[in-house]
């Protein structure tokens, strides 16, 4: 029999550009998302925000919705069921008068429309007890400390070498400072829970838009004390995430509480000027770097410090200052992170945390260095190429930066790059290029998968995974196809279900390694037993099942990492501070590429908000009100298709033995990685003037011109 570990690739199957299998399904309207299940009697609930930026509840008026037709009740902290406290605080809604910042959920008007329940909602009368409130992150802020972990595990703190003497000799020093707002995550389906208690057989069926059903029945079996196999949660098409549905969120929790309590199937769909206040977003950072070097541009010294913000509610530290642990060869390293707990909304996971935010700010760093030894930003990062991790000493399972950037340059004729800053224009328009490196780590979490073979000569590959929009279905088809040897037309997949085996969320750029790794050992143990059958299969079919557990967690021993280059050309308008991106391409390494459509797709889409991230994503916190200014896409500016230019994305052929059956790495995040800086580089190439703050918004670029 064939072992199900193997790291041996077969077949033509993975990598062809296959459609998603989904996709008529989705443009005919005929997949269903959360909100879309019309459950018998079903309800429909909103919830009400605190107009306040800290304080306690002190009265709840809900007489005057009740009055409204059509509403069934209004739940809460005095009425509402109670749950067992969560792992996760944000998840402990109406339990309590405390309100820990503004747009906390302090009650819930279940109703029979969506109509009447929003009514309701809007009449119900809270008075609060306010307390001072602090939401305004600095450096210096005084209650700022250096946590033990960031994000992910990493510790807050890492260091080697002498950093403070390496950075006071060298002849070239580069000490800077950066600015990211923060951001929000903005899917197009906002988040939304459908909840039915079957009370008398005690089970509970939550439809749901989650990043991973299998944590959603995890977490409410232990909020409402239910065993896990009474609880099943379909997430069957999810409209995107970006990390803000990677675990439960309030409505979730609401929609079930509100089932509970009146005996009906319950609705809970966000607003989307919600979102903001309730479901995470990335948290604003602001970065310190400095860069010691030779007078040729050589590394002696990196120091990143980052700082930002996180909630009372929960700890949640932006691991931004990890990818100088990476990147480049230094002897001295020294990277930090600060955190300051202030009176705001709980962040959380947004596309690359961390990885997004962090390698702006040093890859911004790495072009100022570069234009003060003189060197051409493509060579500088050549020149600083380091032979392992500079933060562990780890061996690179593989590394090909450099290929990309060589690749990239090739494709984007940066030979012809103007080496000194503010050279080139077109009537009012000043003209620029700009290059930043990528990383992304490759994660990977255990999984089990089911395979079966039918008597119809079909198989059907069962496993836990959500399609949040990239095409999961399609590419498990294919890594079953690649395993068991047949065309893909005869696998089918079944997902988006806790009833089905179980499987991790989908984040972190881990979903296929996971979920995939699973699916193959289940399939080629189905194709030893098949080979090794003989007459007709029974009626009820074959099926093989596996668990990686052991084997995807294993530490293999390397530094595990995906890499990529990006290059861009923009236009400045020196009337009216505009920026434009005329081009924008990407080359990137990141082992096998599964599905070339699908690739491609993941790319350009995450380029997109690396382009939105530089010049028009922003919010800000205001002092006064301790709110998020901008929390709709009226505010907020997502790119439209007049910001996006000719976008292309290109990788190049990578081998690594160290990864996963299918040889892949993660491809949903590494798109947006180093798109802002190499937009930000583009604008200094052109203007000659350093912008060290986010978005680059026509404001801003016009104040610098001037």
């Amino acid at each position: 029999m064939p072992q199900e570990d193997t790291m041996a690739r077969t077949g033509p199957a993975l990598g062809a550009p296959a459609e998603r299998r989904e996709g008529r399904d989705k443009v005919t309207g005929r997949a269903r998302y959360a909100a879309e299940y019309p459950l018998p009697g079903r309800a429909h609930a909103w919830p009400v925000p605190a107009t306040v930026a800290r304080g306690r509840v002190t009265a709840i008026d809900t007489a005057a919705a009740r009055e409204v037709p059509g509403v069934l009740d209004v739940l809460t902290h005095e009425n509402a069921p109670r749950i067992a406290e969560p792992e996760d605080a944000t998840l402990a809604v109406l339990q309590n008068p405390r309100v820990p910042h503004r747009g906390w959920f302090v009650a819930l008007v279940v109703a029979d429309t969506l109509e009447a329940a929003r009514a309701g909602a809007r009449a119900v009368l809270v008075t609060y007890d306010t307390e001072e409130h602090d939401v305004t992150l600095r450096p210096d802020h005084p209650g700022a400390y250096e946590p033990q972990e960031a994000n992910g595990g990493h510790p807050g703190r890492t260091e080697h070498g002498h950093p403070d003497g390496a950075f006071a000799a060298a002849p070239v020093r580069v000490d800077t400072e950066y600015r990211v707002p923060p951001l929000h995550n903005h899917p197009m389906e906002p988040h939304a829970s459908t909840a039915h208690w079957d009370r008398a057989r005690d089970r509970l069926t939550v439809y749901a838009s989650s990043q991973g059903g299998s944590t959603v029945r995890s977490v409410l079996a232990g909020l409402f004390g239910l065993p896990e196999d009474h609880v099943t949660v379909v997430a069957e098409h999810v409209g995107g995430g970006f990390g803000s549905k990677g675990t439960p969120r309030p409505d979730v929790v609401l929609a079930t509480m509100a089932a509970r309590h009146t005996g009906r199937a319950v609705t809970v769909s966000l607003p989307r000027g919600y979102l903001a206040a309730v479901v995470g977003h990335r948290a604003p950072t602001v970065h310190r770097l400095r860069l010691g070097a030779t007078a040729d541009g050589r590394l002696t010294t990196v120091e990143h410090e980052v700082t930002t913000h996180t909630s009372r509610v929960r700890e949640f530290v932006e691991q931004a200052a990890v990818p100088a642990r990476v990147m480049y060869a230094a002897p001295h390293l020294r990277t930090v992170h600060r955190v300051v707990p202030l009176d705001v909304p709980s962040p959380s996971w947004m596309r690359a945390p961390g990885e997004a935010p962090g390698m702006y700010a040093l890859e911004s760093a790495m072009d100022e260095l570069a234009c003060a030894v003189g060197e051409d930003p493509v060579e500088l990062r050549i020149l600083n190429e380091p032979d392992s991790e500079p933060g562990s000493g780890r061996p690179f399972s593989s590394r090909h930066l450099v290929e990309c950037l060589r690749e990239g340059a090739r494709r984007f004729d940066w030979a012809h790059h103007a080496p000194r800053p503010h050279a080139r224009s077109e009537g009012l328009l000043l003209v620029g290029t700009g290059v930043a490196a990528a990383t992304y780590p490759v994660l990977v979490s255990p999984s089990t998968a089911a395979a079966h073979a039918l008597p119809d000569g079909t198989f059907l590959v069962r496993v836990n995974a959500t399609d949040i929009g990239t095409g999961a279905r399609t590419v498990l088809a294919q890594v079953a196809a690649d395993a068991l040897g047949v065309p893909l037309e005869r696998v089918r997949t079944e997902i988006g279900s806790s009833d089905l085996p179980a499987a991790p969320l989908a984040g972190g750029s881990s979903g296929t390694a996971s979920w995939g790794w699973a699916v193959h050992a289940a399939c080629v143990r189905l194709a030893g037993r098949l080979a090794g059958h003989t007459g007709p299969l029974p009626a009820t079919g074959l099926v093989e099942r596996a668990d990686t557990t052991g084997r995807a967690d294993a530490d293999r021993g390397y530094a595990r990492h995906a890499f990529g280059a990006h290059f861009a050309e923009v236009t400045v308008d020196t009337v009216t501070g505009e920026v434009r991106v005329r081009r924008l391409l990407g080359v990137y390494a990141a082992g096998r590429i599964l599905n070339a459509r699908t690739a491609r797709s993941q790319f350009v889409g995450a380029m997109t908000m690396g382009l939105g991230m530089a010049l028009t994503e922003g919010s800000t916190m205001d002092a006064a009100f301790g709110d998020f200014t901008e929390s709709d896409l009226a505010s907020y500016h997502v790119p439209a298709h007049a910001d996006v230019p000719d976008i292309e994305a290109h990788w190049i052929e990578e081998d690594d033995p160290h990864l996963n059956p299918m040889g892949s790495k993660g491809i949903g995040e590494i798109g947006i990685v180093g798109t802002a800086a190499a937009i930000g580089n583009a604008v200094h190439h052109a203007t000659g003037i350093r912008f060290r703050e986010l978005p680059l918004t026509p404001d801003r670029v016009l104040a610098g011109l001037a």
